[in-house]
């Protein structure tokens, strides 16, 4: 059939529909938010390293290095900063009258930088105090031909409770008959100078009684549980009839072989041992 001349053609629309893909409903923010959360935590964990693989003095080295110093403005002071900020450069001031003198700013060290003038804190008053005793019981023993060879068996550590003397048995002393909770004539005039030493300081006192691995035989009614705790408490006897205070006195504990001295052989002489700590003072 011929088409009307009259008739009116209307237009074919094509509409065409793309659907993004679903991973572009998302969009990429959280990558951002996610490489902020990295990067913070590995600055964490570095400064946590840090913490953990320096000293306490490095540390303090580290901030005094990054401590601000503090500039000061003498606003009030000849030739300072802007127009009309001083009187001239030959008025009254803390500056020489020199033509050239035109400098406005003064630097102020920080009271608490390196080398400033405060107070030493108790662990610092601490160290002092301990290598003094140090020293002292260095000199009376090299001035005792008894107790000259046993200084190698009297060893100190800085621990984290505080200063620790380590009194170690070796294969040519004991402190105690073996065994027995009875104390050698050698160590009890050893523990006698480190007694009167250690009277005159006012830190605590944590003992410890310390045996090898060896084990005693069934039937005897001793362990070495039971046999360090006893030595512990002989050796706390003997400081206390040296004059230290009963409330100087803050633990007195057998460990048995639970803290050997030489881990790699829990069987050798130096793990039977007695331990004084004198603890850090409390701020």
């Amino acid at each position: 059939m011929a088409a009307n001349a009259n008739q009116v053609v209307r237009p074919v629309i094509v509409k065409k529909v793309y659907e993004a893909p679903h991973a572009a409903h998302h969009g990429g923010a959280w990558k951002v938010a996610y490489a902020d959360f990295v990067t913070a935590m590995m600055a964490f964990f570095l400064l946590m390293w840090l913490l953990g693989a320096t000293t306490e003095k490095q540390r303090k080295a580290l901030a005094d290095y990054f401590a601000p110093t503090l500039v000061k403005t003498k606003q009030e002071s000849a030739g300072s900063n802007g127009m009309f900020g001083g009187d001239s450069i030959v008025s009254a001031d803390d500056y020489p009258h020199r033509a050239a003198q035109t400098g406005t700013k003064a630097i102020t060290i920080p009271r608490d930088a390196k080398g400033g003038p405060k107070e030493a804190s108790g662990k610092e008053r601490d160290k002092a105090r301990f290598e003094n005793l140090k020293q002292a019981l260095a000199k009376k023993m090299q001035a005792s031909r008894e107790l000259r060879r046993l200084a190698k068996n009297v060893r100190f550590t800085e621990t984290r409770e505080g200063l620790r003397i380590d009194l170690v048995d070796e294969a040519d002393f004991s402190m105690f008959v073996s065994g027995t909770n009875q104390m050698t004539p050698d160590a009890m005039r050893l523990l006698d100078e480190v007694s009167l030493l250690v009277r005159e300081l006012p830190n605590g006192l944590i003992i410890r009684g310390h045996t090898d691995a060896a084990p005693y035989a069934r039937g005897q009614g001793m362990n070495n549980w039971k046999l360090s705790a006893e030595r512990a408490e002989i050796t706390r006897a003997i400081f206390a009839q040296k004059g230290v205070g009963p409330d100087r006195f803050l633990r007195i504990e057998g460990v048995a072989d639970r803290e050997p001295y030489v881990p790699r052989n829990r069987f050798d002489p130096r793990n039977r041992r007695m331990s004084i700590t004198m603890g850090w003072a409390r701020e």
